[in-house]
């Protein structure tokens, strides 16, 4: 399936997506008792704005992404931060068991799955991971924050129905972060086996009309970019409707909800 994801859009991702304050990463960290022996696999990585910082706490990383101009990205990106452990995966989450070729008698840490989980099976990718983690570990859904045009400040809600009428559609789609869906994956990975847990991380973050524009640029599909001859008029009406919602503070609330592979209990003498 295209999903869009090549070309400009792929440099706009890797600019303007937000990245996981270090909270996160401790966050995942202990909840899986990862340290420098723990192989992860980041599923649906994009340009490894979470592969990145949790290779440098475990002794490498798997970034598995059906695009490869994101993983290209990735690469150069990993290249730029010296960061050297990682393997890049072209591969969807349907080629998951595939993985435990690659891994031999290695079990993963974890697989994390940073907003990308609306794009896969969930149903059939649970199970299917399940084979693949130590005692332990567990796989990771981490919702990033609401979309931009979809959270409750002032100025995001005069930047809905600007968006919404130059796209000529409703802007409904939450990207897996709203409650529904986050319940859905939660009840998924119970009935999977995996023993449930959730946590937030909240952080406030300023943002300019430079980095909302960008943010959208980075949410559509190549195809419905605006040609580079028009994106100057395109950058001067997003900051028309935005000016009177000035300054632009968004509140981001990473949701963690953790799948863990229960250990085996202890053997009494």
């Amino acid at each position: 399936m295209d999903l869009g994801f090549r070309g400009e859009v792929v440099d706009f991702y890797h600019r303007y997506r937000r990245g996981y304050p270090p909270a996160v990463l401790d966050a995942l960290v202990g909840a899986f008792g990862l340290g420098e022996d723990d192989v992860v696999a980041d599923l649906g990585c994009g340009t490894g704005q979470l592969t990145l910082p949790m290779a440098r706490r475990v002794r490498a990383v798997a970034g598995v992404d059906p695009e490869p101009a994101m993983l290209e990205r990735a690469r150069r990106a990993a290249s730029d931060e010296g960061v050297s452990n990682v393997s890049w995966v072209l591969a969807s989450d349907a080629e998951v068991p595939a993985l435990a070729g690659l891994l031999g008698s290695r079990a993963l840490g974890a697989v994390t799955i940073g907003q990308a989980l609306h794009w896969m099976d969930h149903e059939r990718l649970f199970p299917a991971l399940a084979p693949l983690l130590r005692p332990g570990g567990g796989v990771a859904v981490v919702a990033n924050g609401t979309p931009l045009w979809l959270q409750d400040t002032a100025w995001s809600r005069a930047l809905r129905p600007f968006l919404e009428d130059w796209l000529g559609t409703r802007l409904v789609r939450t990207c897996g972060t709203d409650d529904e869906s986050r319940r859905r994956y939660a009840d998924a990975l119970t009935r999977s086996g995996y023993a449930v847990h959730h946590t937030d991380v909240a952080y406030e973050a300023a943002l300019s009309a430079d980095e909302i524009v960008g943010g959208v640029y980075s949410a559509l599909p190549v195809d419905r970019l605006p040609a580079p001859g028009e994106r100057a008029a395109f950058a001067a009406d997003v900051e028309r409707v935005l000016a009177p919602c000035a300054p632009f503070t968004e509140q981001v609330q990473v949701s963690l909800l953790l799948g863990l592979v229960p250990r085996p209990p202890p053997v009494r003498a």
